[in-house]
């Protein structure tokens, strides 16, 4: 029941490939930023105050069992994860704002309630996406929000979730969105692919691809 988590970006996730990188930001340009959103900073200080939301969580779920270590170790890269997901929210929802698409207060209470009954109440929910998505229970609302109007964007477009052409047609919703934000990442973490709305790892000067020799 789970798996319902951001259903309608997560089907497209296989699919992303490596493309072209953007120019990211350095940090005498936007000192203290993780990465800069539409003229909105995520500050490093934001992103670790996220990282550790998480860590905490996982540390108390795994009081009992003395897992905390595993639990680190499966989420070795849980801060690169951490600002894709916070940079891809603002994306989806710049492009829901622009397909005129709104979630409401009960919207979300409504779906939270319907997930709480599927897992076998509210604690059984929390552990589940927390283990599976890394999302502590204080930020499940938001999430679900962000879920419903990935949900609301697709069905605004005119788009089947289930086909190949319907995802590609969202995810060139979020491209544009994407490129209307003007995202710089701290290269740090990386550069931000504007064409599949991702973070990805900058390349070391020093690696070259053989196509490159």
């Amino acid at each position: 029941m789970h798996r319902r988590r951001r259903t309608a970006l997560a089907l497209s996730a296989a699919a992303l490939v490596a493309a072209p990188l953007l120019t990211a930001c350095g940090d005498e340009a936007h000192p203290g930023a993780a990465a800069v959103v539409g003229g909105e900073r995520i500050t490093v200080a934001q992103l670790q105050s996220r990282v550790q939301e998480v860590r905490a969580a996982q540390r108390s779920a795994t009081e009992e069992s003395g897992q905390y270590a595993q639990a680190v170790e499966k989420t070795g890269g849980l801060t690169r994860d951490t600002l894709q997901s916070l940079v891809l929210d603002r994306v989806l929802h710049r492009a829901a704002t622009d397909a005129g698409v709104q979630v409401s207060r009960k919207e979300v209470q409504g779906l939270r309630g319907n997930l709480e009954k599927q897992a076998g109440g509210a604690e059984a929910l929390e552990a589940g996406w927390l283990r599976q998505y890394n999302i502590p229970a204080s930020r499940i609302d938001d999430s679900l929000r962000t879920e419903i109007e990935a949900q609301k964007l697709y069905s605004e477009l005119g788009a089947d979730p289930n086909t190949a052409q319907g995802q590609a047609t969202f995810w060139k919703a979020l491209a544009k969105a994407s490129g209307a934000l003007n995202i710089d990442l701290n290269p740090r973490y990386g550069t931000w692919d504007v064409e599949k709305s991702r973070r990805v790892d900058a390349k070391p000067p020093w690696v070259r691809n053989v196509s490159d020799a």
